[in-house]
């Protein structure tokens, strides 16, 4: 007998986010490599948990988590977006953002459907499509502007195509599409009969006087998106893994159905932290988080710009792509490591989000640290001068 892994594990292989990051910790650098966000958690996120586990809320839950959490999430997505959205029948809670995406993939996408991703690319949405079986579709964005072209778009598509992914505002890039740009990508996703599959993670991330617009907000768009996001970012939770799928209660349903398959449920008590954080944390909360990283983000692109790092500046999210063409290596890992090895300072290499051979003159860079860690990471990345 011969025993092999399945082919699928070929897809699902370790991301180079993840492989800086062990490398970061083998040498005792400072990660500015993955997305950990490892800012203070809101005290009343953390109250609302501990209070949860004292009081026994530590079984398993609704498989589409708890309703007061999803009445929240409900809330907030009014407040903000001004869709409304059914607390029972249309709000999936999943084991973070990443779950609630694989669910709706699941649940949506067949074997060999195509789905159309804009590159530069987050690695674990191309791995989680082809987890699934489907095949995704690169169209490129313009790094004058992180732009599309339409024309791209129509070229792109076949008869398999069965959806679109819209990051925004966008890992790596920063990228926040405008409401023009979501308006042109709502026409094509009508006019081809496509769904649409949102990551809106950084949806309170956003820069320079923009502001974020939710694909299903756009008139004909609410029956064909799946807007995905969490509280990971928002209240500095990686590690709680609490993320949510909106979207039509036709669709809901069934990503309902493998997320309890997959997960059973999110993990119980943490549901009611962040219950407490999205009931009692005001407006003045959602709106300062983008201008502490704001501020963030001018710091440390001005150290990227001293050093020759000529970085593209982010109109939201908490990372950003530099250029490392002056640095010495052929690939981008290469020029990573140099970084890594002369400053201890982890970034990813830019290769991680292109699929054939692009960004090999990019590294990215988290900037969702405290400020003191952030400037030192800064003052490191001057041994670079």
């Amino acid at each position: 007998m011969s025993l092999n892994l399945a082919r699928r594990s070929d897809l699902v292989m370790q991301s180079d986010i993840r492989a800086m990051s062990m490398e970061c910790a083998r040498m005792g650098g400072i990660n500015l490599s993955q997305g950990v966000c490892d800012t203070p958690v809101p005290p009343v996120v953390l109250r609302g948990a501990a209070a949860a586990l004292v009081q026994g809320g530590n079984t398993y839950t609704h498989h589409t988590g708890i309703r007061e959490l999803r009445q929240a999430i409900a809330d907030k997505q009014r407040r903000f977006s001004g869709i409304e959205f059914d607390a029972d029948r249309e709000i999936v809670v999943s084991a973070g953002a990443t779950g609630a995406m694989y669910c709706a993939f699941q649940a949506l996408l067949n074997r060999g459907d195509e789905v159309i991703v804009f590159e530069p690319f987050y690695g674990y949405h191309v791995s989680t499509l082809r987890a699934v079986e489907a095949a995704p579709l690169f169209v490129p964005l313009d790094p004058r502007g992180w732009s599309f072209r339409i024309d791209d778009l129509e070229a792109a598509v076949t008869p398999k195509t069965r959806a679109i992914l819209v990051n925004t505002p966008a890992n790596p890039s920063g990228k926040v599409f405008s409401r023009y740009e979501l308006s042109l990508l709502a026409e094509f996703a009508i006019r081809h009969d496509l769904f649409v599959f949102t990551d809106e993670m950084y949806e309170h991330f956003v820069f320079d006087g923009l502001s974020h617009l939710s694909m299903a907000a756009l008139p004909g768009m609410r029956e064909r998106t799946i807007t995905i996001s969490g509280l990971s970012k928002t209240f500095s939770i990686t590690g709680w893994r609490i993320g949510y799928a909106m979207c039509d209660e036709r669709w809901a349903s069934a990503i309902g159905y493998f997320n309890d398959l997959f997960y059973v449920c999110a993990p119980s008590p943490l549901q009611a932290g962040v219950t407490a954080g999205l009931r009692e944390l005001g407006d003045d909360y959602y709106l300062g988080l983008s201008a502490e990283y704001e501020a963030k983000r001018d710091m440390f692109c001005k150290a990227l710009v001293e050093v020759g790092l000529e970085p593209h500046i982010p109109q939201g999210a908490y990372y950003v792509l530099a250029s490392t063409e002056r640095l010495p290596g052929a690939t981008a890992r290469e020029r990573a490591m140099h970084i890594l090895r002369e400053t201890g300072v982890a970034s990813v290499p830019g290769s991680a989000f292109y699929h054939d051979g692009g960004g090999e003159h990019l590294v990215r860079f988290c900037f969702a640290k405290e400020e003191h860690i952030l400037a030192e990471a800064c003052e490191r990345l001057l041994k670079l001068r």
